[in-house]
C-alpha cells in the first residue's frame, strides 16, 4: 500500500528546504565576506610603509633606479641613516627620505651617492 502525503507534509517540505538553502547561503556569504576582510587586514599588516610608492611620478622612480637605491646597504658602514643627504623620518614614522630623489628610503639602505656626515 502507498503512503500517501497529507497536505500539510506536501506543503512544509519544501519551506523546509527552502529554509535550509537560505540558512546554507546566509552561513555561506558571512564565512566569505570574513575571509575577505581578513586577507584584507593581512594585506594591510604585511605591507611596509617604506615600500609605498604610490605617490612617486615614473621619473622619481627612475631617479631611484640611477642611483641604484637599494632598500638594505651592501655596506655595513654606509647607510642612509648616517648620510649628510639622508632626510630623517618624522616623528611616528619609519621612513626617512632622501634629497636626491622622490619617495620613503630605509634608515638602512644604501645609494652610490651617499656621503659622509660632516
Amino acid at each position: 500500500m502507498e503512503k500517501l502525503y497529507s497536505r500539510r507534509e506536501f506543503i512544509g517540505k519544501p519551506f523546509f528546504l527552502g529554509f535550509v538553502i537560505l540558512g546554507a547561503a546566509f552561513v555561506y556569504s558571512a564565512c566569505k565576506s570574513k575571509k575577505g576582510s581578513e586577507q584584507q587586514e593581512e594585506k594591510d599588516v604585511k605591507s611596509d610603509p617604506c615600500e609605498d610608492l604610490s605617490g612617486v611620478s615614473k621619473n622619481d622612480l627612475e631617479a631611484r633606479t640611477k642611483f641604484a637605491y637599494v632598500e638594505k646597504s651592501p655596506i655595513p658602514d654606509r647607510t642612509c641613516s648616517n648620510c649628510k643627504l639622508h632626510i630623517p623620518p618624522k616623528e611616528g614614522k619609519e621612513c626617512g627620505a632622501c634629497l636626491l630623489f622622490k619617495g620613503p628610503v630605509y634608515p638602512s639602505g644604501y645609494c652610490t651617492y651617499w656621503a659622509p656626515k660632516g
